[in-house]
């Protein structure tokens, strides 16, 4: 079964601001830790919003709005995809991923979904 980890946040990092060793470390040994068990398919992180774009459409109308959002106070910071045998196993590898930040973020949010298949809908 596959499984989206994905974590929101009002931290972002990038050249002038790079990520505290700590967080590196603690991803990197996650992520050989994952591959390991043959779990991992996908982990990329996002950059920050004002490099992105929202697309909203209503009733025939497409508008265009680039970020950052102002309604958006946490936005997706970055996801996994997982291939997993269970919900529980998936939980597991999610909580590993929160402690990773558990030490350098006041809080963050993870949140574990199943990837729809179009099975789900025959």
């Amino acid at each position: 079964m596959r499984y989206m980890i994905v974590h929101n946040t009002e931290v972002y990092y990038d050249r002038a601001t790079p990520p505290p060793a700590e967080l590196m470390t603690g991803m990197d040994a996650l992520l050989g830790d994952m591959n390991k068990a043959g779990v991992l398919l996908a982990a990329e992180g996002l950059r920050h919003p004002d490099h992105g774009v929202k697309i909203t459409y209503s009733k025939g109308t497409r508008t265009v709005t680039d970020g950052p959002y102002a309604e958006a106070k946490e936005v997706v910071a970055g996801f996994m995809i997982v291939d997993v045998r269970s919900r529980d196993e998936a939980i597991e590898w999610a909580n590993r991923f929160g402690a990773v930040f558990d030490n350098i973020f006041d809080e963050i949010v993870v949140e574990v979904r199943p990837v729809g298949e179009r099975s789900d809908f025959e």
